[in-house]
């Protein structure tokens, strides 16, 4: 891959991100040129803590005003853009929807407007979805011919996110493609809400894990780097197939309940299970969820290739040096 990003310019929105701040470390060891638009600069964000910050060019402004994309996209002539900005809590969007669709449905159209006046400059788009994007189906796991059926604020901008960039893909012919992953996780993450970073660090503190669902909630995790992979490998591929407009899942393909997960991130941190707090509060939140990843197998040539107990073992890693606790 390493010929493909070589002095490839490239644009990253959501950077300071999870998935962000490891694609552009990816970016930089294949020796593309980075640039990357930023609201705020958050000096716990792995991008920040690694230094790769300064490796790139920084635009300062925010997804919902399109004079700063389009500054972002047309100050260095970047050639690919990966889009990845977006407000990714569940709760904060039930509680806040208006900066929701702002950020994720007009910081989207956004991006592919300015990518459709940048004309021929822009060899790819990848637009960052989720499996949010099907909402609630009486049939899993969710294939690519599935309506996107959103209710929830987050789950509906998901939803708007993936039909404007099949819009301008069919419409416009903007060489932009859709990602829908499960759920992520790795080093980097601090929201703490979630249940992987949430749970590591309760054990490391010796404090009780706390469970907000009930625990029975099914769901599909994918560590970080095969993330990053499945997002460089689409993008590729954008500029050998004809696939304007469509959208893949990525997934392990290996559904699992919160609890079961829970048991597994005991064993890699602490040797042993512990009792959490199940507080079943979960809201706005579908009960079950998981994808078939066959279509990105079978079209595109990818395959995960981070087991969950390997990944959850690098991210146990991670956070023990982020707390000052690796021997």
């Amino acid at each position: 891959m390493s010929n493909k990003w070589a002095n490839r310019r490239v644009l990253v929105t959501g950077a300071t991100g999870l998935v962000g701040s490891w694609l552009v470390d990816r970016l930089i060891a294949e020796g593309a040129s980075v640039t990357a638009l930023i609201l705020d600069s958050d000096p716990q964000s792995e991008l920040m803590r690694s230094g790769n910050i300064e490796k790139i060019a920084v635009v300062n402004g925010n997804l919902a005003n399109f004079d700063d994309v389009k500054r972002a996209v047309f100050r260095d002539d970047v050639e690919t853009i990966f889009h990845l900005g977006a407000l990714t809590i569940v709760g904060n969007a039930l509680k806040d929807p208006l900066s929701t669709f702002q950020s994720n449905i007009q910081g989207t159209w956004n991006v592919l407007e300015a990518a459709r006046q940048a004309g021929n400059q822009i060899k790819s788009v990848l637009v960052a979805s989720s499996d949010k994007a099907y909402g609630t189906a009486t049939k899993l796991p969710y294939d690519e011919n599935m309506p996107l059926r959103g209710d929830g604020p987050y789950d509906v901008s998901k939803s708007a996110t993936d039909l404007l960039s099949r819009s301008y893909g069919v419409t416009y012919g903007t060489p932009v493609v859709i990602a829908r992953c499960g759920n992520i996780y790795g080093g980097g993450d601090l929201n703490w809400s979630r249940i992987v970073p949430g749970t590591i660090r309760s054990l490391l503190m010796n404090e009780t894990p706390i469970i907000r669902s009930d625990g029975k909630f099914i769901r599909d995790y994918v560590h970080v780097d095969d993330a990053v992979y499945a997002y460089l490998h689409m993008a590729s591929a954008m500029e050998s197939k004809s696939i304007a407009g469509e959208a893949f899942n990525f997934s392990r393909d290996e559904p699992i309940s919160v609890l079961d997960l829970y048991e597994v991130i005991c064993k890699v941190t602490v040797g042993k299970k512990v009792a959490p707090s199940i507080l079943n509060q979960a809201k706005a939140e579908i009960h079950s969820q998981h994808l078939d990843s066959g279509r990105a197998r079978k079209e595109l040539g990818w395959s995960s290739e981070v087991t969950l107990e390997e990944g959850l073992i690098r991210t146990v890693e991670w956070y023990k040096k982020f707390f000052g606790m690796s021997q």
